[in-house]
């Protein structure tokens, strides 16, 4: 060996035992980098594979471990669509229950109402069927009404009632009511719409001064009344102050009582109107002042005819008729008005016979006691109080065309 031979040798064992590395690591080394790599490659001493279940890039020291995402299961196809049938149309199913309201005021024969009764003492029955009554509620509620008047030139006591009734009844009128006024003769007469404003009704009759024509058409202005009231939701009152004499020729009896059968949730109240006249004519007989110039035929049967039919206007939709005599009656009546038609029982209930068919059902109501005895009230004496149910009798119900 030659002296740079043993003096390089000599120089790597010092070296070696300096920094602990073994001979043979050094050679190995001094032989990986005598020994190139492939042309074309690169290689880091650090790089580390990465784990089949990693994801994601690779760095200079090794793979992020970025957890692969589960394969999430495709969505679910949408449902089909029926197939729509050319000219077919489209349905719905819509089940229509019927429902009736009826309204019902007990009161004692002097007029006032009884307010103590429960669910339990009212029996319902619709054509002889008993009911079951689905609601039931007592309430002191606004009222929705319309004044009818008949203001025409007949007499002077009447017009003279007739203004009297108009004045007691706006009287009685509170904050939250809703109130039109209409006179007639030959037709009916608008004299406010309805309103909540006390003012604007008192104003209204205070334009009752000069009357026009000597004709009462009442069954064309209830007919027109009625038909502008059932475009109203809710239970509505017409006070009808009147003679009852109808000397129109437009309407007969049969079609107003077919028109005041057909209406819902209105009540007629009828205010019978000169009494004194009356009593003219039973003493001296019906002269041609007892109607105006349209008094050439009337006669004291056609008075008794017109309470007659008013009565029934009553009967039929479950109002009181009244009939004041003098001048100082007409705050009592309408005192009794008041309390009739803002305390009063609500009865609800799905009748039996749920066939739309237009038909007129018979109602009766009922007032009983404990275990459906007779239903017995006393006044403060403990002595027996009789009592009037009023209730109307009956209804139309609705017409479905199948």
């Amino acid at each position: 060996m030659s002296t740079f031979g043993a003096g390089f040798l000599l120089w790597v064992l010092v070296l070696s035992l300096l920094i602990g590395v073994p001979l043979s690591a050094a050679q190995g080394q001094s032989q990986t980098q005598t020994s190139p790599p492939a042309a074309g490659t690169q290689q880091n001493p650090n790089q580390q594979e990465a784990p089949p279940e990693a994801g994601g890039p690779n760095s200079d020291t090794g793979p992020y471990a970025i957890p692969k995402k589960a394969e999430e299961p495709p969505p679910p196809p949408p449902p089909e669509r029926p197939k729509k049938i050319e000219g077919m149309p489209d349905y719905s199913i819509h089940v229509d229950v019927p429902e009736v309201t009826v309204p019902v005021s007990v009161t004692t024969k002097e007029g006032q109402f009884i307010s103590n009764l429960k669910k339990e003492n009212f029996r319902i029955y619709e054509d002889g069927t008993l009911q079951t009554i689905h609601d039931f509620k007592i309430e002191e509620a606004p009222i929705t009404a319309v004044l009818l008047v008949e203001f025409a030139s007949t007499n002077g006591p009447m017009e003279m009632d007739a203004l009297r009734a108009s004045y007691a009844f706006a009287s009685t009128l509170k904050k939250d009511d809703w109130v039109a006024v209409v006179s007639y003769d030959v037709k009916p007469n608008i004299l406010v719409d309805f309103t909540q404003d006390k003012s604007a009704v008192q104003a209204a009759l205070n334009g009752l001064r000069m009357p026009g024509f000597s004709e009462t058409w009442e069954f064309s202005a209830l007919y027109d009344t009625l038909d502008r009231l059932q475009r109203i939701e809710g239970h509505k009152y017409v006070i009808l102050v009147s003679t009852g004499i109808d000397t129109g020729l437009r309407l007969t009896l049969d079609q107003i009582l077919k028109k005041v059968k057909s209406t819902h949730d209105i009540t007629i109240i009828p205010v019978s109107i000169g009494w004194l006249v009356r009593e003219e004519c039973q003493i001296h007989g019906c002269t041609g002042y007892s109607h105006g110039m349209s008094s050439l035929h009337i006669s004291e049967m056609d008075y008794l005819q017109g309470d007659n039919e008013m009565q029934t206007f009553g009967r039929l939709t479950g109002g009181r008729f009244y009939q004041p005599r003098l001048a100082g009656d007409f705050p009592d009546v309408f005192r009794d008005i008041g309390q009739d038609i803002r305390n009063q029982y609500t009865i609800i209930y799905h009748p039996t016979n749920a066939k739309l068919d237009g038909t007129y059902r018979k109602l009766k109501v009922d007032v009983v006691g404990d275990q459906g005895a007779p239903l017995k009230i006393k006044d403060q004496k403990g002595k027996d109080v009789k009592y009037i149910v009023n209730a109307r009798e009956g209804y139309t119900a609705k017409h479905t065309v199948d």
